[in-house]
C-alpha cells in the first residue's frame, strides 16, 4: 500500500510541476557526422556545418568546415533524457555571406542501441552514427 501511495504521489508531483516522467528516458550521443558530394554556390565548394535536435531539445551546431565537399565534423552531441522514440533531426547549411543557404535534413526515429545512418539529400549523402540507451 504504502508503494502505491508513493507512485500516486510521484505522479501527482509530476502533473503539478508539468514535468515529464517517463520511465523510457536516457541519453543520446551523436557522433561521426559526415557528407559527401556538398555543392557549394557558383562552382565554390561549400562552408558546411550541422545543427542538431533530439526531439525538442536543440544542442547547437557544429563547427565550420571551410571549403569541403565532403566533410567529416569532428564534432560530438550529447542529450540528457530524451524520450523514447524522440525524432533525431540533423540540418546541414552552407556558411554563406547573408543567409545561410539549407542543403537539407535527415531525421530518424531514435531507437535502443547504437545505429549508423544513411541520409539522402538530392546528390549528397549524410552519415551519422548515435546511439541510446534508456
Amino acid at each position: 500500500m504504502a508503494s502505491l501511495s508513493l507512485s500516486l504521489g510521484l505522479l501527482v508531483l509530476c502533473t503539478l510541476a508539468l514535468v515529464h516522467c517517463d520511465l523510457h528516458d536516457g541519453p543520446v550521443r551523436v557522433w561521426n557526422i559526415r557528407a559527401s558530394n556538398l555543392k557549394g554556390r557558383a562552382f565554390s565548394k561549400p562552408d558546411p556545418y550541422v545543427k542538431v535536435w533530439c526531439g525538442s531539445s536543440f544542442h547547437g551546431k557544429s563547427s565550420i568546415l571551410k571549403k569541403q565537399a565532403n566533410p567529416t565534423w569532428p564534432d560530438k552531441f550529447n542529450f540528457a533524457n530524451i524520450i523514447h522514440k524522440s525524432v533525431l533531426t540533423l540540418e546541414v547549411w552552407d556558411d554563406v555571406i547573408g543567409l545561410d543557404r539549407h542543403i537539407g535534413t535527415c531525421r530518424t526515429t531514435i531507437r535502443p542501441g547504437t545505429h549508423t545512418e544513411i541520409c539522402k539529400l538530392k546528390k549528397t549523402t549524410v552519415y551519422y552514427t548515435y546511439s541510446y540507451s534508456h
